[in-house]
């Protein structure tokens, strides 16, 4: 694995770690070395199967955000979604929207830790493993979880959010 202790954590790692800790999740965050702008270039960092990234995507439902926690091994689903939540209009939103949303950057963006909770969709394909890995609010930080885990403190619904891609 290619991380290390954090010494002066970012703000937003802050904020989620506290909410990780409120929630009860047993996993804290850690540093990768370089940033994780994709689900394979955080799933070499971490020396694990791409599959057990859990992504986090904003997306905009019909002028909603939209959290969808989706394996790396996937790609979102638009229509499906977009029926299962019943949204007229769904869509991935800009860079504005999402740190308006999550005050966190794109890249980075954690499960949790958000100004408020959002509606939080958790793909069920995240269940194949014991252990996935989540962005911690910073590109440079993860936290380890589990689906269960994402569930409960996220407030999530499981669905199958897509393809394999």
């Amino acid at each position: 694995m290619k991380v290390k202790q954090i010494e002066n954590m970012h703000p937003n790692g802050q904020r989620v770690q506290e909410a990780l800790v409120g929630a009860g999740a047993e996993g804290r965050i850690i540093e990768t070395l370089e940033g994780s702008p994709t689900a394979a270039t955080a799933a070499a960092q971490l020396d694990i199967e791409v599959g057990q990234v859990a992504n986090s995507l904003i997306f905009e439902a019909d002028g909603e955000p939209l959290l969808v926690l989706t394996s790396g091994q996937h790609k979102a689903d638009l229509k499906k979604l977009a029926e299962f939540i019943d949204a007229k209009h769904i869509h991935r939103p800009n860079a504005d929207f999402v740190r308006e949303h999550t005050s966190q950057p794109i890249g980075g963006v954690a499960p949790l830790g958000h100004p408020r909770p959002l509606r939080t969709i958790v793909d069920t394909q995240l269940a194949a493993w014991p252990v996935v890995w989540a962005a911690g609010g910073h590109p440079h930080y993860v936290f380890p979880t589990s689906f269960d885990e994402l569930v409960r403190i996220t407030n999530g619904t499981p669905f199958d959010v897509g393809v394999k891609g």
